[in-house]
């Protein structure tokens, strides 16, 4: 799994980052109610003292985890935007990248998912909800052009928006990166079945859903974990 990137004026490196990742991993193991500052703690081999003196409290840490993960969504996402031009080709990519986080981070993934529904109005979690609302625009916005342009047919933006990260935000709950279904096939089926919805003809949604066509290629070029 990729290290996530230090947020502005957080301190890089050091325990800092590893008591972060391993309070992720918990969270993705057994949700956020279950993780503590204890279990981190005994782990790491520190005190529960200085995990409060780096995050303060356990609602600042989940904050600090989505944040991480919706500033790295929302920099790839414009990456891969700014080299795709055809509307189909762009709800592809979110498709494909969508999917392929569960493999590049995947604790990182399932926390972020199995949580999501805190960004709702929880305290607190207002710069990461103001990151997904974001990234949920540029989505909607893509929806809009691909319409405008005739290649979608007719329908309400908002609703195909959250029908497609409903799809993905759910994966956490039967997708194993180690199973039979690898991420690519699950990002074609997944990209075949969402273009057909939006009336993409056959030839243009088989070559944007393709595994080894040139936007997955371009989502994978644009995603690389960082080392």
């Amino acid at each position: 799994m990729s290290e996530p990137a230090v947020a502005p004026g957080r301190p890089r490196g050091g325990r800092r980052d590893e008591i972060l990742a391993t309070f992720t991993r918990h969270v993705a193991e057994r949700g956020y109610d279950r993780a503590n500052f204890g279990d981190v703690a005994a782990e790491l081999g520190m005190s529960k003292g200085t995990i409060v003196h780096h995050f303060g409290t356990k609602d600042r840490m989940l904050a600090e985890v989505q944040e991480r993960y919706m500033r790295r969504r929302l920099d790839e996402a414009h990456g891969f935007l700014a080299r795709l031009a055809a509307p189909a080709e762009r709800i592809a990519a979110f498709v494909h990248a969508g999917v392929r986080y569960s493999v590049d981070e995947p604790a990182t993934t399932v926390a972020f998912q199995r949580e999501v529904v805190r960004l709702t109005d929880e305290p607190g979690m207002e710069t990461a909800r103001a990151q997904r609302d974001a990234y949920r625009d540029l989505v909607v916005a893509v929806l809009h052009d691909g319409e405008a342009a005739g290649v979608f047919v007719p329908g309400d933006a908002r609703l195909r928006s959250l029908q497609m990260f409903g799809s993905l935000h759910w994966m956490w709950t039967w997708f194993d990166p180690r199973g039979r279904r690898s991420a690519a096939d699950v990002a074609a089926e997944f990209c075949r079945t969402l273009l057909r919805g939006l009336g993409v003809d056959e030839p243009t949604l088989a070559a944007a859903a393709d595994p080894d066509g040139p936007v997955a290629r371009c989502v994978a070029e644009v995603c690389a974990p960082r080392s």
